[in-house]
């Protein structure tokens, strides 16, 4: 079976799974949203973090908030030592703006951590096979901004495949589940709102890229002006104005 995407079956949020899973979780939006989702359609629901020397590590902080209060267990990875053999902007020792273009690939932003989603990915399947958990879930989508290609269907499929082969020795075993494949931000809001977790989402979560909280917008705490603010600032609007609308 190929990673499950919202695409190809747009069911998939509907669905309640007799199976347990791990999420990888960032305490932002979109995994928090996910975790909102996964507490009522899996039977146990195991979130996984990671500390990679974020600008941003206030999210670490955030997400043990939110998982105390979805009462979910919560692990946390130390990777810090990704800072010491690539390149990016999120990184606490890096000077570089997070909206300039990449210093090995000016096609991505600065704020791009090369291999960081395979290796986030890779821990959660390992940690799924150790839990004896069916499913990854994984908040990413190909909506975004920023065009990760670590954030596509093909990478999902291609890595879940490897993975599996080298774990179970056939293509099949863990599966991974990415239901935001082609969702918005803003229609995240809306599925965080039939949720009934709208404005949990929106006091809890952490998304800005230079890790401030001290104020409080309309669509949750942040600088207001980096590009994880700006992109969650439009897409709010958005979802505000679909609200209206319907």
């Amino acid at each position: 079976m190929g990673a499950i995407l919202a695409k190809e079956n747009p069911m998939i949020l509907e669905k309640t799974y007799n199976a347990s899973c791990v999420l990888c979780f960032s305490g932002g939006q979109d995994s928090t949203t996910l975790a909102l989702w996964a507490k009522k359609a899996f039977s146990a629901t195991h979130l996984l973090a990671f500390d990679y020397a974020q600008k941003h590590a206030i999210e670490l902080e955030q997400a043990q908030k939110i998982a105390g209060l979805l009462n979910l267990p919560l692990k946390i990875l130390d990777v810090r030592f990704l800072q010491e053999i690539t390149l990016s902007a999120l990184f606490a020792n890096h000077p570089q703006k997070s909206h300039a273009p990449h210093p090995q690939n000016p096609d991505l932003p600065a704020s791009f951590v090369p291999d960081r989603n395979a290796l986030f990915f890779t821990l959660a399947h390992a940690y799924a096979f150790n839990l004896g958990a069916d499913f990854v879930l994984v908040g990413v989508s190909q909506q975004d901004y920023s065009g990760y290609f670590d954030c596509r269907a093909a990478f999902l499929e291609s890595l879940q495949t490897s993975l599996n082969l080298g774990a179970f020795g056939v293509p099949e075993g863990i599966t991974f589940l990415a239901p935001f494949m082609q969702m918005s931000k803003a229609q995240e809001f809306g599925l965080a709102r039939d949720l009934g977790g709208l404005d949990f989402v929106l006091e809890y979560t952490h998304t800005c890229y230079e890790g401030v909280r001290g104020v409080r917008h309309a669509y949750g705490y942040g600088c207001g002006v980096c590009p994880a603010c700006q992109l969650r600032q439009a897409a709010y609007q958005e979802f505000l104005e679909h609200y209206k609308q319907n």
